[in-house]
């Protein structure tokens, strides 16, 4: 073969490679419309209509929510704390809850201590590297836990093994454990003091969970204000007295 050849054959296939890497051309389209391919409506209805089942769940379990946000409020104006742990998603969303505690929901109060253990990205890393990934939440725990505290764990699965140690670590120092779970009986159910169980595929499941978040928040702040109407005042006018 000669070196023009050789170069030639080259060519063909590099603009064959580019080719490939091109897209195809989706159908035309009326300017101010979208396209879209049925298959993808339906999965998105579909998925929408999955979250239903996680609401009624959720409903049938709202006595326990208005009771979590009661008891949460009374011991945070005792001057306890609320720690709070997931994973992935579950870790988002657990954070969603202590930012509003320590932020607000709806109405100005004052803030309160939560944690997020998953945030503490140093500690994290340092628990990981020196004793493994299941004791990451745990050691924090027995760190920052005291005897009236609110440990919150979230999961969809229900079986995460830092989820279940962190459990077992709170029990030990008098840390009441919540769990917010997929379907169940699940391990960290059963670990826990009390459970809120969203019967609906993990992904709807990990979406009523944040409804669950804040139906919680909702009973919190109005035990709050039932409790302190002269500190939520106080803080909406920016703490001036």
């Amino acid at each position: 073969m000669t070196a023009e050849s050789s170069l030639r054959e080259s060519s063909l296939r590099e603009a064959d490679l580019r080719t490939l890497m091109v897209p195809p051309a989706l159908p035309a389209v009326l300017p101010g419309a979208t396209f879209v391919d049925p298959a993808s409506a339906d999965a998105v209805r579909t998925h929408l209509d999955n979250v239903l089942p996680a609401l009624e769940s959720l409903r049938s379990q709202s006595g326990r929510l208005a009771a979590w946000g009661v008891e949460l409020a009374q011991r945070l104006l005792r001057g306890q704390r609320l720690l709070a742990a997931g994973n992935g998603g579950s870790a988002a969303e657990a954070q969603h809850l202590t930012a509003e505690l320590v932020g607000r929901f709806d109405s100005e109060r004052v803030p309160f201590s939560a944690i997020s253990l998953h945030a503490e990205s140093s500690a994290v890393t340092a628990i990981a590297n020196d004793y493994g990934f299941d004791d990451v939440f745990a050691r924090q725990v027995r760190a920052h836990g005291r005897s009236g505290d609110v440990l919150m764990l979230l999961s969809t699965s229900g079986k995460s093994p830092n989820l279940l140690r962190a459990a077992e670590a709170a029990s030990r120092l008098n840390v009441t454990t919540w769990a917010l779970t997929g379907s169940g009986p699940n391990p960290l159910s059963e670990a826990c003091d009390e459970a809120v169980m969203v019967d609906a595929l993990n992904a709807n499941a990990q979406e009523g969970h944040l409804i669950a978040l804040h139906a919680v928040c909702r009973a919190f702040d109005l035990e709050v204000a039932r409790h302190t109407p002269f500190l939520t005042t106080a803080a909406a006018n920016g703490g001036r007295r």
